[in-house]
């Protein structure tokens, strides 16, 4: 009898990072555009990947966490954001070529009862028909109708809670590992020649978060607005979906800079008006 073909489990992850690629560019379509012009025709360094959760059984971080942990990541940073009421993690592979993971997730309890009740309805459509520990649920999207009369009334408390709303399970954002790019050295020159080709910057906290005393610079373009169709409309309205991050770490800092990161949740935000010239 032969052996059982087992699976590589690098392999395996492999083929769930293209799955995360592949499901984030849907939701951001000129991702793609950005890479070439920042980097070429060769692939940029993806330095992390961002997800969006909640704080409830069993989508909370260190469930959805566990393929991760499976296939060799280990627990690093817990971050705190106050003001949004969330709360987030990191999680580092032993082997620098994969990218950084970073999962935040609502604080649900500090909420009115209308964002709890709507948060127990996702819970309850993901318990009943999703594997939350499955490999590639973070890629499953969403599993339950929409209206906009809920969006908007989730949005005038969290707008974080109303992107996960519309958008359900996917990466929220890849990002580029500035310092691996060949011919762009710092994040000012990636900024300008993003706004040079049409791209808007997320300026919330000015566009260029952090420094290098902290370890970390980020700066970020704004969400791209795709159409959705909710269950109360006839017709779709655009909502911003996802972006493209840029980092540039100094002094082998592998962390993530709350304050920093504060505001580059706000690249989602409906508030965010982007004035780049056509």
């Amino acid at each position: 009898m032969s052996k059982p073909n087992r699976k590589n489990p690098m392999m395996t992850l492999d083929r769930s990072l293209a799955q995360f690629w592949s499901t984030y560019r849907q939701l951001s379509p000129l991702a793609q555009q950005i890479q070439q012009i920042l980097s070429g025709q060769e692939p940029p360094i993806n330095d992390h990947i961002a997800f969006r959760t909640l704080n409830l059984d069993p989508i909370q971080i260190e469930q959805i966490a566990q393929p991760f942990l499976k296939f060799g990541y280990q627990a690093k940073g817990n971050y705190i954001f106050t003001a949004k009421k969330l709360q987030a993690k990191h999680f580092e592979h032993p082997k620098s070529a994969y990218p950084k993971i970073f999962i935040s997730q609502l604080q649900v309890d500090q909420f009115s009862p209308f964002v709890r009740d709507v948060a127990q309805v996702i819970k309850q459509q993901v318990a009943d028909t999703q594997s939350p520990t499955d490999g590639l649920f973070l890629t499953s999207g969403r599993c339950w109708p929409i209206q906009k009369r809920i969006y908007d009334q989730l949005l005038a408390e969290s707008e974080y809670a109303a992107w996960l709303y519309v958008f359900g399970f996917v990466p929220n954002h890849f990002t580029i590992l500035v310092n691996q790019l060949s011919d762009l050295t710092d994040l000012a020159s990636v900024n300008q020649r993003l706004k040079d080709h049409g791209f808007c910057i997320n300026d919330s906290g000015g566009e260029i978060k952090g420094s290098p005393s902290v370890g970390l610079e980020q700066s970020s373009t704004l969400a791209a607005q795709l159409p959705v169709q909710f269950d109360d409309l006839r017709e779709p309205i655009s909502i911003p979906a996802c972006y493209y991050e840029f980092a540039k770490r100094y002094h082998g800092f592998s962390g993530f800079v709350t304050d920093s990161a504060d505001k580059i949740f706000e690249s989602t935000d409906v508030k965010q008006v982007c004035n780049a010239e056509e």
